[in-house]
């Protein structure tokens, strides 16, 4: 095992305890955002009585903008300060986001607070990332995104499930985000109280790093400036790029199925509480499954999982459209949350398998930024289209869209997951730790 002074040490089982805190820090990050996820929409209609879709998915808009940003920052500030600050920073801006939706008097309010959640969800979901793939090492960095991503969008279904039930029988507010305010108090106080840095195990691994056999990284050396990592990650590197793409067109799609599929299930009649199964059937089957496909990118490679979730994912889109009842969307929201279950997790595994670990963090906030860019993205594309030609015209576009994104992986990216025949530069005591 190598060790940089008395305890310092690479993998998941040296590093269980603080790994296992990680995921349940994630938890929370995801379970803050899944307080919306069935609530809003219907806020916003029987509230706030707005009419227009686009003005409706303001608030998906104003969340998928901040916080892709905020993904480019915390990369960086989490090189120069440090991963626990950046992580602290996002938990207090998310105080007031709770009292925001509860007393909001006007929509406005609500664009407001998801501001402030763009920030939150921006710091401390990268900086969750970025901690975990530091602690892991590189013998099982699927493993260890599969748990992150499962944990956090677990979270967010058992909360999105939990707030359309007191919804149900408590009404719209205040009950659902009362549940938020206290993830955010217990969140807090982890990250401030038992939480540690996790920035030298990065620099550990910076010391053991070994290039690829084929020579495909040479150029990527440690010495990086920001404005190289962001061109390597957007578009020069093919397997960064490729990620950047079909990370940005999945959360394109979560964003549609986030701000519009309530609306249109509501339209067909469907009750608060069955919405409310539909809004956590598709983030339950992507959260769990992230634990089976995390680390089956680390036994089968990473390619071929993402082309088979961008497709899965845009069959089930096309399901969501041609369907109109409850039983054929639930399967639909299973299709969905299996292909980006495939999708997620192996996405960042293939980031942390190109980027030196010397500019790995700015490369996570880098893809991050292009990957919830898809919110904004999506918030406008699918508001225009709907607005034109209806809810379902704007599923379908959304839906042929995945389907390119997946092409463009399966011509673009390599296989970034070393090959059994490399498996000689991980040391047989640092395979046991992982």
């Amino acid at each position: 095992m190598t060790r940089v002074g008395a305890d310092l040490r690479l993998g998941i089982r040296a590093n269980l305890a603080q790994f296992s805190l990680l995921v349940a820090v994630n938890a929370l990050v995801g379970g803050v955002l899944g307080q919306e996820r069935t609530v809003l929409p219907l806020l916003a209609e029987q509230t706030f009585h707005l009419t227009g879709y686009t003005f409706l998915l303001t608030y998906v808009l104003a969340f998928g903008a901040t916080k892709a940003a905020t993904n480019y920052f915390a990369g960086t500030w989490s090189d120069r300060f440090g991963r626990k600050p950046v992580l602290l920073a996002g938990w207090l801006v998310a105080i007031p986001i709770p009292v925001m939706l509860i007393w909001a008097p006007s929509w406005g309010w609500v664009v407001a607070a998801n501001v402030l959640l763009g920030i939150n969800q921006g710091l401390t979901w990268s900086t969750t990332v970025i901690m975990k793939i530091d602690l892991a090492g590189p013998a099982r960095r699927g493993l260890a995104m599969g748990l992150n991503e499962a944990a956090g969008y677990t979270a967010l279904a058992v909360t999105a499930l939990a707030t359309g039930y007191l919804a149900a029988h408590y009404g719209l507010r205040p009950a659902p985000f009362l549940l938020g305010a206290s993830y955010v108090v217990l969140a807090l106080g982890l990250s401030g109280f038992v939480v540690r840095e996790t920035r030298e195990h990065a620099r550990l691994e910076a010391t053991r790093h070994t290039a690829r056999g084929d020579g495909r990284h040479d150029h990527l050396h440690a010495e990086l400036t920001n404005r190289q990592v962001f061109g390597h990650t957007s578009l020069h590197e093919p397997a960064l790029s490729a990620a950047s793409q079909a990370g940005m067109v999945n959360n394109l799609n979560d964003g549609l199925a986030w701000g519009l599929f309530p609306i249109l299930f509501a339209a067909a009649g469907l009750s608060v509480s069955h919405i409310g199964i539909l809004a956590a059937a598709y983030p339950a089957v992507w959260g769990l499954g992230q634990l089976v496909t995390g680390p089956l990118s680390d036994h089968w490679g990473r390619k071929h999982l993402i082309t088979a979730g961008m497709l899965t994912q845009a069959a089930a889109l096309a399901l969501v459209a041609l369907s109109d009842t409850f039983a054929l969307w639930l399967v639909a929201a299973v299709f969905l949350g299996a292909g980006t279950a495939m999708v997620y997790p192996t996405l960042l595994a293939t980031i942390g398998d190109v980027a030196h670990p010397a500019w790995r963090a700015r490369a996570v906030g880098v893809y991050r930024l292009w990957r919830d860019g898809g919110f904004a993205v999506g918030a406008v594309l699918a508001g225009i289209v709907a607005d034109l030609w209806g809810l379902r015209a704007a599923v379908w576009v959304v839906a042929a869209l995945t389907a390119v994104s997946g092409v463009i992986v399966a011509v673009r990216m390599y296989e970034t997951h070393p090959k059994p025949d490399r498996s000689k530069h991980i040391t047989a005591s640092e395979e046991s730790a992982s």
